[in-house]
């Protein structure tokens, strides 16, 4: 850092020097430790460009407590006009750059378990009441506009401004700086708290995914717990918004209006702002009513939320992306589902705050409040559509891991808004699931397909993962345990009798349309019959979400109770299978793992491993698992209403009946001309191990890979030690295994191959014998290269040490005994070729 003398002149650049005076009589006395301290000694004296270049320096020297510090006085201390040039380095610096090439102050990383000192700084400063939003406050009054680049922002919204076509979204209207060039290099002209909201929900998507070695939890990382913070503030449960905070001592600093009002509030929920493209050119201003401007922060930050996480994917764009050689455009990490979530969560809170009296139909026609108005709207108007196609991609691309259980939770926990009711019902006695009350009704059938296209895209994903895998069990369990909730079925069933049903009363041309049916006369006139109008609410959701001309695919028909009693099938293979495997860990010792490291445990010459997670976890893994499935298998027997012999004939009719446990059994497969053809239930028994075929090595033992449980130098040295070995004695090894004596078989039993010539091929059709390749007697010593041989060995000498036995007579017993051994083995294997046909 730079000192300073007794005269405040700082070295600045040439043409940086002359900006800068100070009065001589204070020159004299005072003695500054950094450019900050004196630029803020005479704030009103100052460039704005040394304010931002003292800052930028002391982010540099200064311990980050202390440029927090020096920040706030900063934002105390200066006017408006210094503060608004050093507002975009700092939004930048604290949430990290748009191309992510900056981290800024790493806020997904912050925890207060491992960082606590700097996590509160940081929590105090960003607080919705805290000095960084009391800076936007406080520029937000001078009505100072900021540029933010189009290129950055999500890839429909992007593309639809370099088309000069304006979004549908009210948050871009009149803001969009055209320019003659063409789309590149266009601009947003937002306000300070549009811009900083614009970073802060943008941090999230630009900046790089944590790394894996990483472990943070997201719930408890700084950005986490803001965005909570930020929608408890902005859009309260309780109370109102509180309005912007003071400024300055003697009162609060204006809010001035956004720049376009959104969409006027009467009409909230009920109709697009409009169903045409609009030219950026004809952005127009619209008066709305000035109560309005009450909860627009609310209103943009929800807005930003939705339009940042969410609006990656168009309604063209997804009927693109089914191709299966799509290209992805973005990709959402956990992380992302885990705050998108939340978002989801607290809006559900958000909406149900309504008082029953406010919430009622009725209430429209009385006098109420914008954010009443507001929170009606908030999710049909905000997040549906753009929430349902963020959903699609995420089931139709996600892996197939146990990952995909954040997008789980995040799809539950929207289908579910009577959980985040403040009259939450008392749970049911004995353990039994609550009962969906009938006033969800609305919600259910304005939301059809979240409930059942969903569904039929999880039930597609659910056949190909491992059901045998605790984690991915529990996410059927969840799934199953949801829709079986009391009434919810029914409830969904009728939304769909409502959607099919035929087109009497609603005009073809309106499919598209997402509006309330349009009345001859006045709003004074009586409603449309109840079926009516609820059949044309259900139809206007499916034809906005998925046009027109979509494929429609029941939950409760045939297709989709075909993919049930599949489902229901493999959920009976994994428990048998999680039971096999049990039993199979069961019988193993305790010291399994490390016996077969030192070789002790039976050798597979063939390599194959049937294994999954449960292996690794042990038994109580398997006892949930096999919990979990059971319950599934219960719950989607009271949805779909099936019965035990239905399940069972089905079962039977695929061929799942076990022989052995399944060990022996083929993947289920059928005969082609070049021998078996896999069926698709074939490869999933395969891919989750549910049976394999009997492959065998075929080739030379003695050329195998080397193993894990061999050393490799010494497996190669005995190699070449036998080869040569072989190579001198050929003849007088095959004279004395041609001989009909003792001395033959003890011979054949050391020198030949058994069973060589019973291998078959390894194609399993017909089971084919042939005779291996002739191969005559020969010395193998790669059972020496073996860790066991190794251990067994030196445990032998070290035992016989305990005796006073040598090295010398313990060779000479050990080589007895073996004597002995192989004698007796020759003689059974000789009687057992005699009793041989």
């Amino acid at each position: 850092m730079t000192t300073f003398g007794a005269v405040a002149e700082w070295r600045l650049p040439p043409l940086r020097r002359a900006t800068l005076w100070i009065p001589q009589w204070f020159a004299k006395k005072a003695i500054f430790n950094s450019p900050l301290e004196a630029a803020m000694a005479f704030p009103h004296l100052q460039q704005p460009s040394f304010l931002l270049a003292s800052l930028k320096a002391d982010s540099i020297n200064k311990p980050f407590a202390q440029q927090c510090q020096d920040l706030v006085k900063v934002i105390e201390d200066f006017p408006a006009k210094e503060l608004h040039t050093i507002f975009p380095w700092l939004v930048e610096s604290i949430f990290g750059s748009l191309d992510g090439v900056l981290v800024g102050w790493n806020l997904r990383c912050l925890q207060g378990r491992v960082n606590p000192v700097e996590y509160s700084i940081v929590m105090e400063f960003l607080d919705p009441g805290g000095p960084m939003m009391k800076l936007v406050y406080k520029l937000q009054a001078e009505d100072y506009k900021f540029d933010f680049p189009v290129s950055y922002l999500p890839g429909p919204v992007k593309a639809s401004i370099q088309e000069c076509i304006l979004p549908d979204s009210p948050l871009y209207h009149n803001k969009v700086q055209f320019t003659p060039a063409g789309g590149l290099g266009l601009n947003l002209a937002l306000n300070p708290f549009e811009y900083y909201i614009f970073f802060f929900a943008l941090s999230l998507i630009t900046q790089k995914p944590l790394p894996v070695s990483l472990h943070v939890r997201t719930s408890d990382c700084a950005y986490f717990i803001l965005v909570d913070r930020y929608l408890s503030w902005f859009l309260p449960t309780e109370g109102s918004v509180p309005p912007p905070l003071s400024s300055s001592p003697g009162g609060t600093s204006p809010s001035p209006p956004p720049r376009t009002p959104a969409i006027p509030f009467a009409s909230y929920g009920l109709h697009h702002t409009s169903l045409l493209k609009r030219h950026i050119s004809h952005q127009t201003s619209v008066n709305a009513d000035p109560a309005s401007h009450e909860i627009w922060r609310s209103e943009t930050l929800l807005q930003v939320f939705v339009e940042m996480w969410l609006h990656h994917y168009s309604l063209e764009m997804y009927q693109k992306m089914q191709s299966p050689h799509a290209k992805e455009s973005f990709t959402p990490t956990e992380e992302h589902v885990l705050v998108v979530r939340l978002l989801l969560k607290h809006l559900h809170a958000f909406a149900n705050s309504l008082k029953p009296e406010q919430a009622s139909p009725s209430a429209h026609s009385h006098a109420t409040s914008p954010l009443e108005e507001f929170k009606r709207a908030a999710v049909p108007r905000f997040v549906q559509q753009k929430l349902y196609l963020f959903l699609q991609h995420c089931f139709g691309h996600w892996p197939l891991d146990a990952s995909f259980r954040a997008v789980l939770e995040m799809w539950l926990s929207y289908l579910q808004p009577w959980r985040y009711a403040p009259d939450k019902q008392a749970p049911g006695s004995d353990s039994q699931p609550r009962c969906v009350s009938e006033k969800w009704a609305p919600f259910v059938q304005e939301n059809l397909l979240m409930y059942t296209k969903l569904f039929v895209g999880f039930l597609n994903r659910a056949l190909r993962t491992d059901l045998v895998s605790p984690k991915h069990a529990l996410m059927v369990f969840r799934v199953a345990k949801v829709f079986a909730q009391p009434n919810l079925a029914e409830m969904i069933q009728k939304g769909e009798q409502l959607f099919l049903e035929p087109e009497l009363v609603i005009p073809h041309r309106q499919h598209r349309l997402f509006t309330a049916p349009t009345f001859t006369g006045s709003f004074l006139s009586p409603w449309p019959p109840a079926v009516t109008d609820a059949s044309f609410k259900v139809k206007s959701h499916v034809y906005s979400l998925e046009g027109q001309d979509c494929k429609y695919t029941p939950m409760f028909g045939p297709e989709a109770r075909t993919l049930v009693l599949r489902l229901a099938q493999l959920i009976t293979q994994a428990k048998h299978t999680a039971k096999s495997i049990s039993d199979q860990c069961a019988e193993s010792p305790a010291g399994h793992s490390f016996l077969s490291w030192l070789g002790f445990s039976s050798m597979d010459t063939n390599g194959s491993y049937t294994a999954n997670d449960l292996d690794e976890m042990g038994q109580d893994s398997v006892r949930k698992t096999d919990e979990y499935l059971e319950k599934a298998l219960e719950y989607l027997r009271q949805i779909f209403r099936l019965s035990e012999a239905q399940l069972r004939q089905f079962t039977l009719a695929l061929g799942t009946t076990q022989d052995e446990n399944g060990k022996k059994q083929l993947p289920d497969c059928i005969v082609g001309e070049d021998g078996l053809i896999l069926t698709p239930l074939g490869r999933y028994q395969i891919i989750n191990g549910l049976r394999r075929f009997e492959i065998e090595y075929q080739g030379d033992p003695e050329l195998q890979p080397i193993r894990s449980y061999e050393i490799a130098s010494l497996v190669r040295t005995l190699f070449r030690l036998s080869s040569a070995i072989n190579h001198r004695f050929a003849g007088q090894m095959a004279a004395l295994c041609s001989r009909d004596d003792f001395l033959g078989s003890f011979c054949r039993y050391h020198l030949t191959e058994p069973g060589l010539a019973s291998r078959h091929l390894l194609s399993p059709v017909g089971r084919r014998q042939v005779a291996g390749h002739t191969r005559g007697p020969r010395l193998s010593l790669r059972f020496l290269g073996s860790y066991r041989t190794l251990v067994s060995l030196l445990l032998a000498f070290f035992v016989a040490s305990l005796f006073c036995v040598g090295p010398l007579p313990c060779t000479l017993l050990l080589t007895l005994g073996y004597v002995l051994y192989a004698s007796a083995m020759t003689l059974l294997t000789e009687r057992g070729k005699l009793h041989q046909p």
